[in-house]
């Protein structure tokens, strides 16, 4: 059977780019009531990278097992895919990357860890993910340039922040603001934090694409 491919994304990886790496259909994030749709049209690989969290009702997980059980492939990594390839594994929803082992095994628990503010036209991020924040806080640690209860400080400022709110601009600002890091160190770690962020959901969704596209492949030979 021939492969035929729908990629669900838009905030950890823009279309433009996810078609350089693989040839799909690619759709936005995930909403719920979805799936079955691209089911019946006969897609039998389903990756799902981002999807709709909070305001409006999140794709269910009886609709992933309802595709499993069609036959569909279903892979997740990097946002709402990791999520629900940690709830579902065990149903035959294939999980990659590092995100999905978190919650996998219980690094990280919350939703609003891989949640972002978007552009309502282009689904580009304009808030910055708690996974990405971690990841280069710790960058930031190895490097020297933070001390462990520096990088603790400004970690536990991240994850007590409102998820539409979290910048790197405005966990410097508000860190010098409440004593976490000096006014001196202050745009130092700013400059690092842009130049050398770790865009950990990137990188997942970038294991997605690869994962499906090796999947299609061996299904077309």
């Amino acid at each position: 059977m021939k492969a035929k491919a729908v990629i669900f994304t838009g905030n950890s990886i823009s279309h433009e780019d996810a078609k350089k790496i693989l040839r799909a259909d690619y759709q936005p994030p995930v909403r719920r009531f979805q799936l079955e749709k691209f089911v019946k049209q006969g897609y039998n690989v389903m990756g799902i990278i981002d999807g709709i969290f909070f305001d409006r009702a999140a794709v269910g997980h009886r609709e992933i097992i309802s595709a499993l059980n069609a036959g569909v492939k279903v892979v997740g990594g990097a946002s709402m895919g990791a999520l629900r390839a940690s709830e579902l594994d065990t149903h035959g929803m294939i999980g990659v990357g590092k995100v999905y082992e978190w919650y996998r095994d219980g690094v990280i628990e919350s939703d609003d860890e891989v949640a972002v503010s978007t552009n309502p036209d282009t689904f580009e991020p304009i808030s910055v993910p708690l996974v990405n924040i971690r990841e280069t806080l710790k960058a930031a640690l190895a490097a020297g340039l933070v001390s462990e209860k520096e990088y603790e400080d400004l970690l536990e400022l991240a994850i007590n922040s409102y998820y539409p709110d979290r910048s790197y601009l405005g966990l410097t600002k508000e860190g010098a603001k409440k004593g976490l890091i000096s006014e001196e160190k202050r745009n130092e770690v700013l400059d690092f934090f842009i130049k050398n962020e770790i865009d950990v959901k990137r990188q997942d969704a970038v294991l997605v694409l690869e994962t499906v596209k090796k999947m299609v492949e061996e299904t077309e030979i």
